[in-house]
C-alpha cells in the first residue's frame, strides 16, 4: 500500500513538472483595458494615486474617503471617528479611537467613507494618498 501511494505521488510530481516544462501551466494575465485590468487617466494617477502634501489650517477637519492614506508630518491632530469604528493606524497596528492624538509619521488609513478623519488642533502638514475634503467642524 505504501508503495502504491509513493508511486502516485511520484506520478503527480512528474505530471506537474512536465506541464511547467511544456508551458501548459502558466499564470494568466488580464488583457490591458479590460475589467480585470482597467485603464486609468493621468489625472487620476496625479490626484489620487500619488502622495501629495496638503496644508490644513487649525480648527478645520480633514475628512477622507474609504482607502485614503494620511501621514501627519507637522502639527497636532486628533482622530475623528464614526459609529462603525476608528482610524486604522497601520504603523502601530491599532484602531485609533475618537479624540485620540494622531502620532506624527504614522500611516493612517480611513476604512470607510463615513466622516472619519483628522481634526486640526494646530496648522497641519499632511501627506495624503486618496481623496480628502477640508471643512469647518
Amino acid at each position: 500500500m505504501a508503495h502504491r501511494s509513493r508511486l502516485l505521488s511520484l506520478l503527480v510530481v512528474a505530471g506537474l513538472a512536465a506541464g511547467v516544462l511544456s508551458g501548459r501551466v502558466m499564470a494568466q494575465s488580464a488583457e490591458p483595458g479590460t475589467g480585470a485590468d482597467p485603464l486609468v487617466s493621468k489625472s487620476y494617477v496625479d490626484q489620487v494615486a500619488l502622495y501629495r502634501v496638503v496644508e490644513v489650517p487649525a480648527g478645520q477637519q480633514v475628512i477622507g474617503e474609504a482607502g485614503t492614506e494620511m501621514v501627519l508630518r507637522a502639527g497636532q491632530a486628533t482622530a475623528i471617528v464614526s459609529e462603525l469604528g476608528g482610524l486604522l493606524d497601520v504603523t502601530a497596528g491599532i484602531d485609533t479611537p475618537g479624540g485620540a492624538e494622531i502620532p506624527p509619521n504614522h500611516l493612517i488609513v480611513i476604512p470607510r467613507s463615513d466622516g472619519r478623519g483628522f481634526y486640526a488642533v494646530t496648522d497641519l502638514t499632511l501627506m495624503v494618498k486618496g481623496r480628502v475634503s477640508i471643512k469647518a467642524p
